[in-house]
């Protein structure tokens, strides 16, 4: 197994971190049969290998980028964890695309709910970031700004006259207001 996971010399690893490309790229040969090797192993996955290969290279690169000698752990543990951590995203983000109808509207909540969101990593929170940048132009583009405003609020379980109350409108227009969501997103969404 060492020959899976190199020994990489803390000084390499930190002439990476400053930008030598010539270091980044030895590591990176390195542990390529490593990250492959780690990938193989979820041969029941969802992910297609090559996919998790790609997730893994990403995990890698994070952990050359963060990893930090002074902690105690060993590269090859770290990059190890953030190889494996990263394809274990994948394959949670792929799952959760098909178990959860609509999750486009599950990733907009995340600007008001950030659920587990010290477990992401930084390549779950720029797709997330973009996912919800989309989703909000989408919305804009169909939705009024007060309709938007009333479905943001009942997204985060606010009560028919939570909702009133905030927007000082009455429960009753707030009811229709989100029909008129749910007939204009009928065809963006099922099960809304």
């Amino acid at each position: 197994m060492s020959k899976v996971f190199p020994n990489i010399d803390n000084g390499i690893i930190a002439e990476a971190q400053s930008g030598d490309i010539e270091k980044l790229e030895y590591i990176i040969k390195s542990y390529a049969s490593a990250v492959e090797i780690i990938a193989k192993g979820y041969y029941n996955s969802p992910v297609e290998t090559e996919d998790l290969k790609q997730e893994g290279m990403i995990g890698l690169l994070a952990a050359i980028k963060s990893y930090d000698a002074a902690k105690g752990a060993g590269f090859k543990t770290y990059s190890s964890r953030c190889i494996d951590n990263a394809m274990q995203n994948a394959i949670k983000r792929n799952t959760r695309k098909k178990d959860i109808p609509g999750n486009s509207l599950v990733e907009y909540l995340d600007e008001e709910i950030p659920l587990a969101s010290s477990f992401r990593s930084a390549e779950d929170d720029f797709i997330s970031r973009e996912s919800v940048s989309q989703l909000n132009e989408e919305l804009n583009s169909v939705l009024s700004k007060f309709e938007n405003e009333v479905l943001r609020l009942h997204i985060i379980g606010c009560s028919y006259n939570e909702i009133a109350e905030r927007l000082g409108k009455s429960p009753k227009a707030i009811d229709n207001a989100l029909q008129r969501v749910r007939n204009k997103l009928s065809g963006y969404f099922t099960d809304f």
